[in-house]
């Protein structure tokens, strides 16, 4: 079974919710596009000044995703 990879946009400041929440919207759209099957995406709330955005896709298709979008960081989905 292929590992699963949760690619991670951090993002900071009193509108980090709201960005967060715009840019998985925008990570959504780009699965979509190019065909990439994206296992799950959304936001996290990590403090009242950090927020962040994830896709999680297959181990095969990380390499693409991660040159077009260049995430922050990247950790191995459960």
């Amino acid at each position: 079974m292929e590992r699963k990879i949760k690619l991670i946009w951090d993002m900071h400041g009193t509108h980090a919710k709201g960005t967060a929440e715009h840019h998985a919207i925008h990570l959504k759209e780009y699965g979509e596009r190019e065909s990439v099957n994206v296992l799950g995406c959304g936001t996290e709330d990590l403090t009242e000044m950090h927020s962040l955005a994830f896709m999680i896709v297959e181990e095969k298709d990380m390499i693409t995703v991660r040159d077009a979008l260049r995430p922050q960081r990247a950790e191995v989905a459960e």
